[in-house]
């Protein structure tokens, strides 16, 4: 039963998906008077679309895809799926279900996209699908002795299956050593910084999803079988829908609505402090507006999109126990940083078969398992929308994607420097012939964009049980959880919150429980 004609006042910092789809439920009912903090001059938090020179940049891409229907819901409403071809297609002669009544992709703005999933690994200058199958062309690959290995290493994980303390362990134990070491163990080293035997097994169960080879074998029977890929695990889905400007353009729709709803969205507002009664309750906070002045602002409840570790440092008027702060101050990112490259075209070719505009090669991004470069993914936006690039016919928009940690020697590099590395490793890869192809370059830095699974991360839950004892605080999305979440999942928090504030529910368990239930990833909820 919802609660109505309260009046009261929800602040919630993070424009965010998570902070946003919680505004935006909120102010679906009566007598709430909803305030979005965002840091930033831009919505969206790290699925905001940036727009250089016209070429538009999705960071770190953006699948639309859930097994949530109300997530699901929440996309359909705010942004229709296209009822006509999009220019691509069109080019091409594709058809793909439409949907009847829909919106013009290519004339109107709100507009989804039905996208085809295409995402290989580069290993070895070859490239291999992923998630990995069991094709033809990846044996090819991987060569008679290597998938002999293979096949040596999955047996002898089956048999001799290891304790599960590290990432590591959790690979090895659903792949087998060699296939680990060839497709996982270098990557995964590039995205944390750490090799996989120092990570949480909580990534994979979380970020792989019950992804190994029986899951391949199984999805390859349900292809031959035309099963409904809504039963195939979520690391295997095929098609996707998109936002036909981006992800940003989705969150600055919700944003608008925000506003025509009565809600209120403050941009270039960084929150400072988080003002604690006596009896621990949150009773204001403390912000920096955009005209670099202080102030504060008086709330019932807030919502926190903000990473866990800064969250506890603004807390005043309350004490926060020892063991508590340590734990937050503990807590590791990592940052991120993409330089978007323009070219007229790329060296690879087309061997799939996917029909695509001159060959293009179809993927929408690469996974860079090559230890003698930096990059560890490369996206290629015309692949996502070919709305996303100013000049679709004649050039190709890519981003060539670092994780780093602020202050270390890829973050403290001059732009101009990273551009020249990031150009350098695309002719190292093959991609280009030489750095002279870049037509034009840019770089973007995001600070604290993957929660990370080491340092204090094993004893968040101390950190979780006094944060549940504040009756008037909710901790939703990535950040907000120290969570790996994705984008759906960081929405499904925010719902579970609003939900806790319309029914007065003093539990948080919905809330954190979100992406932890290994049956959440393996059926479609009803």
């Amino acid at each position: 039963m919802s609660i109505q004609g309260t009046n009261k006042t929800i602040v919630i910092i993070g424009g965010g998906p998570a902070g946003l789809t919680a505004a935006y439920r909120l102010l679906a009912h009566d007598g709430y008077k909803v305030i979005v903090l965002e840091e930033c001059d831009q919505v969206g938090g790290i699925a905001k679309t940036l727009n250089y020179k016209g070429n538009l940049m999705d960071l770190g891409g953006h699948r639309f895809f859930t097994k949530v229907k109300e997530v699901q819901d929440f996309w359909d409403n705010i942004m229709p799926l296209q009822g006509t071809p999009s220019v691509d297609d069109m080019m091409l002669g594709i058809d793909k279900p439409l949907n009847p009544g829909g919106p013009n992709a290519d004339d109107d703005y709100r507009v989804m996209l039905l996208r085809t999933r295409v995402s290989r690994i580069l290993y070895s200058r070859f490239f291999f699908d992923y998630p990995v199958s069991l094709s033809a062309k990846t044996l090819r690959g991987m060569g008679l002795a290597n998938t002999f290995k293979v096949g040596v290493g999955y047996v002898k994980a089956m048999l001799f299956p290891r304790k599960e303390n590290s990432l590591e362990d959790f690979y090895i134990n659903r792949f087998g050593k060699p296939l680990y070491s060839m497709f996982f163990e270098n990557y995964t080293e590039k995205v944390w910084g750490l090799h996989p035997s120092q990570l949480g097994a909580d990534w994979g169960s979380q970020r792989v999803k019950g992804l190994s080879i029986v899951a391949i074998i199984k999805d390859m029977l349900q292809k031959t079988l035309h099963i409904n890929q809504r039963k195939v695990e979520t690391s295997l889905i095929e098609q996707f829908i998109y936002p036909k400007l981006g992800p940003g353009q989705l969150w600055e729709c919700v944003a608008q609505d925000i506003e025509t709803m009565g809600g209120t969205v403050s941009l270039n507002t960084k929150v400072v402090g988080i003002n604690l009664t006596t009896d621990k309750k949150v009773d204001s906070v403390e912000v920096i507006n955009a005209h670099g002045e202080r102030e504060t602002i008086a709330c019932d409840s807030v919502f926190s999109s903000m990473p866990l570790k800064d969250l506890v440092a603004a807390m005043h008027g309350a004490e926060v126990p020892a063991p508590v702060a340590e734990v937050a101050s503990g807590l590791p990112y990592r940052d991120f940083i993409t330089a978007g490259l323009l070219v007229k075209k790329l060296n690879f070719v087309n061997k799939t078969k996917i029909k695509t505009v001159d060959n293009r090669i179809p993927d929408t991004w690469i996974y860079i398992q090559e230890p003698d470069v930096k990059v560890g993914r490369m996206q290629i936006f015309n692949n996502w929308s070919p709305y996303l690039i100013k000049d679709y016919k004649g050039t190709m928009w890519i981003g060539m994607e670092y994780f780093c940690n602020e202050g270390d020697d890829l973050w403290n590099m001059s732009e101009d420097a990273f551009k020249q590395l990031a150009a350098s490793e695309l002719a190292k890869i093959g991609a280009i012939d030489n750095v002279d192809e870049i037509i034009d370059s840019t770089v973007h830095k995001v600070k604290k964009a993957y929660p990370a699974y080491f340092g204090t991360y094993k004893q968040l839950d101390v950190l979780r049980d006094y944060l549940d004892t504040i009756p008037n605080l909710y901790c939703i999305g990535r950040n907000g959880q120290h969570r790996y979440n994705n984008m759906d999942h960081s929405m499904l928090t925010a719902m579970r919150a609003v939900d806790a504030v319309l029914d007065n529910k003093a539990s948080r368990d919905e809330i954190w429980n979100v992406n932890t239930e290994q049956e959440y990833h393996e059926t479609k909820s009803n």
